[in-house]
């Protein structure tokens, strides 16, 4: 049987996409195993900075697929799955194929290398998206190929835009604008996503260092812009205004340990690594030369829509996907400067 390494790697860059963002400071890295047969064992991703990388995630799912040794599933520190796996493996893998979205890495860092996990269980053929651009962490693919083990980088369009946010906050920073509409694109019609679309974006809020929102929103619509759906921390907030007065008991400003600042230029950007911005089509227009990314949750809803105009803009579609009853779609804006993907740097 003839094996499309493009479709297989496609499945682990859709897994990856659902933790876009919640892997900071880290990528997002989706992983998928082939046993010998063509069958697919186990499709994981790396869900948090700090915590085991894709790779280890699903070779410890295919481990218990083919064992069904629960042994291995109680194990949550990476170099205890390592180790298990060192002293189990009995060759299990040795048919095996392997698919990263990312080279694995090839250094000690929080967690073991995963090239040398990957080489002492013997696998088969392992099949790359996208060569690290991390000076520290490459050089996994090379590290294999001397071990013997045919290795396939397959330099995927769709690899290189899963680590878009990855590449520009460790070049500078990386801004997303995220909004939810109605299907004919009203977006002031009060809580417009479903509960499970509004949980994400509180994950979000988790993650990111700053939050940016208009003043007319703030006064208007009097938010909290917490994280509570899911008991993270409140961001920073930046308050992106001409006046500067605001009515103190509006509840974003009560919220302790919390920095806001309200200016009407954005040179505070140039202060944060990871950033969101939540608003509509007014503020998109003064900001979207800074953004790189829209985040847009649409709502199978019909209401009467709002009249609003904005300026021509030009967007490249990077993934979509179902989330509770919306649809959740990326699109990567295209600034005539950008550079994508063109240098490396250290981490």
């Amino acid at each position: 049987m003839k094996i499309d390494d493009n479709f297989y790697m496609d499945l682990a860059i859709e897994e990856a996409w659902n933790f876009q963002g919640l892997t900071y400071p880290n990528p997002a890295v989706g992983g998928l195993i082939l046993d010998g047969f063509g069958k697919i064992l186990a499709i994981s991703a790396h869900k948090k900075a700090g915590k085991p990388h894709s790779e280890v995630l699903v070779i410890q799912n295919a481990y218990y697929e083919i064992t069904k040794d629960s042994q291995i599933l109680k194990l949550s520190r990476s170099e205890d799955i390592h180790n298990y796996l060192y002293k189990n493996h009995k060759n299990i893998f040795q048919y095996s194929t392997i698919f990263t979205t990312l080279e694995p890495c090839n250094h000690f860092g929080k967690t073991p290398p995963c090239s040398n996990l990957i080489q002492k269980l013997g696998f088969k053929k392992v099949v790359i998206g996208f060569s690290d651009i991390s000076e520290k962490a490459k050089g996994g693919e090379y590290f294999l190929q001397k071990s013997g083990i045919q290795t396939v980088n397959l330099n995927s369009e769709n690899a290189k835009n899963l680590l878009e946010p990855f590449l520009k906050w460790n070049q500078k920073n990386f801004i997303f604008f995220k909004y939810a509409q109605t299907l004919n694109g009203n977006i002031s019609d009060g809580i417009i996503s479903s509960q499970e679309s509004r949980k994400l974006v509180h994950k979000l809020r988790d993650k990111i260092d700053l939050l940016v929102i208009g003043g007319n929103t703030v006064r208007m619509d009097r938010p909290t812009l917490d994280s509570r759906l899911v008991q993270g921390k409140a961001p920073d907030i930046l308050i992106f205004s001409k006046q500067k007065a605001f009515s103190q008991d509006i509840p974003l400003f009560q919220i302790p340990n919390r920095k806001v600042q309200i200016s009407d230029n954005l040179e505070i950007l140039n202060n944060y690594k990871y950033i969101m911005v939540e608003g509509g089509f007014s503020l998109l227009n003064k900001i979207i030369e800074k953004v790189h990314f829209l985040m847009i949750f649409v709502s199978p809803k019909l209401v009467s829509n709002l009249n609003v105009e904005i300026q021509k803009l030009d967007f490249e579609i990077v993934f979509s996907r179902n989330i509770g009853q919306d649809i959740l779609l990326y699109l990567l804006v295209k600034h005539e400067d950008d550079e994508r993907l063109s240098s490396s740097f250290s981490i």
